[in-house]
């Protein structure tokens, strides 16, 4: 603790450890992205209930972000996002049996169960800010997101391989990213239960301990940033949520209307392949982006990407495949862009007492923007069209910008 020198080592290692998992994390939570729409239509038999997957997996997230920030809270981030990872592990298990059973209520339930470990995927990218100064936070944030990015690319275009390898087990061909989905997840929590020592946090909130007192003694100044902090976790949440409904529920109901005009399964994982690809291989330039120009500038640039995205997706031939490919990119930038602000946000609003608790009821929320947008997309396609989908996300996305000129203003105040 007495030693920078070590305190940056530690650092340094805490971001290839964080690295390594997200790899594998990465692969993992592509599976339900890509075919949970396309299995509960084949189980379920109808178009109407598509989005539920990505509900319940969103959904199931949403529980456990509260409980690995609670645990990270007061254990540190080690055990709480080794258990999320090996949860998730067991849900996507739960997912494959399922499929051999064709049994409904186990999908169900295996898919929130899965949840877990898209949360601790998204939790992880807190760890790699615990040592951060801040004028590195958002940097250290892409590095673990960029590093997702390998296995997230990697798993939609596996989709037709798990497919091939599934059937000559005698498992249903849809079932076979979920195979990859576990062993994927339960390495990932293997990796930070044996590697992450010491904990970032523990260590993090031991350096810090001359603030434990600092809400009890509140000045007049302290008071005051104080309610700037809470302005800043606000808007971050906001940033975030709006971000996090639209892509869902633009990227839930692609897959289903790719496959409805023709499109074959290796070229639907093509196009989600690039789309998590843009959700997580700018992040390093964006980290950069957000450190240097701004968190609300970046917020803004997320608000208008998206609306793009919608806009392309909604104007695109049903048979254009490029054109959806843009569309999809422009949505993960999009995405990308408002996460990784919001998230600066956040940490910068946070304090180390505070931070992995508000982080994970941050997540909750985000969670649950999710599971809305994954649950009402099937709705919206079924009773209107993929169009008017993505131009309702494109509108809900342009929200994005006065809410920033807004946060900027009172700052300024």
């Amino acid at each position: 603790m007495d030693s920078k020198e070590k305190q940056k080592q530690l650092y340094r290692r805490t971001l290839i450890i964080v690295v390594i998992s997200q790899i594998f994390g990465g692969a993992g939570l592509t599976a339900g992205i890509t075919v949970g729409a396309l299995l509960a239509q084949n189980m379920l038999g109808t178009d109407s209930f598509t989005g539920v997957p990505t509900a319940l997996f969103t959904l199931g997230s949403a529980g456990s972000a509260f409980l690995i920030g609670r645990v990270s809270q007061r254990y540190g981030r080690r055990p709480g996002l080794a258990a999320g990872f090996l949860t998730g592990g067991i849900g996507a298990i739960g997912v494959v049996i399922s499929a051999i059973t064709n049994n409904i209520l186990l999908l169900l339930a295996s898919l929130l169960i899965y949840g877990s470990g898209t949360a601790t995927n998204l939790q992880a990218r807190y760890a790699g800010t615990d040592l951060a100064d801040s004028k590195q936070r958002a940097t250290a944030i892409s590095i673990a997101m960029v590093s997702t990015t390998f296995g997230a690319v990697a798993g939609p275009n596996l989709v037709e391989v798990m497919g091939d390898f599934a059937t000559t087990i005698g498992i249903p061909a849809l079932a076979g990213p979920f195979i990859l989905a576990a062993a994927a997840f339960i390495l990932a929590g293997l990796v930070h239960l044996i590697f992450l020592r010491p904990d970032p946090l523990v260590v993090a909130k031991a350096l810090a301990d001359d603030v434990k007192n600092a809400e009890t003694n509140l000045s007049n100044t302290d008071s005051l940033a104080l309610a700037k902090n809470k302005q800043g976790i606000a808007v971050g949440a906001a940033v975030m949520l709006i971000t996090q409904i639209v892509m869902v529920a633009i990227m839930t109901m692609t897959p289903v209307h790719m496959r409805s005009h023709g499109h074959t399964l290796s070229a639907v994982g093509l196009v989600i392949g690039f789309h998590i690809g843009a959700m997580f291989l700018p992040s390093l330039l964006t980290g950069i982006l957000v450190d240097k120009i701004g968190r609300t500038k970046m917020a803004i640039a997320s608000g208008v990407t998206l609306l793009s995205a919608g806009v392309i997706a909604a104007a695109a031939p049903a048979d254009s495949m490029f054109v959806l490919t843009i569309a999809l990119s422009l949505l993960g930038l999009g995405w990308n862009f408002g996460l990784i602000s919001g998230t600066a946000l956040i940490v910068d609003s946070t304090t180390l007492q505070n931070r992995a608790k508000t982080q994970g009821t941050v997540d909750i929320l985000i969670a649950l923007a999710g599971a809305s947008g994954g649950a009402l997309s099937g709705m919206v396609v079924a009773h209107s069209s993929y169009a008017i989908l993505s131009l309702s996300g494109g509108f809900l996305a342009f929200l994005l910008i006065p809410v920033m000129i807004w946060s900027h203003r009172r700052e300024k105040e």
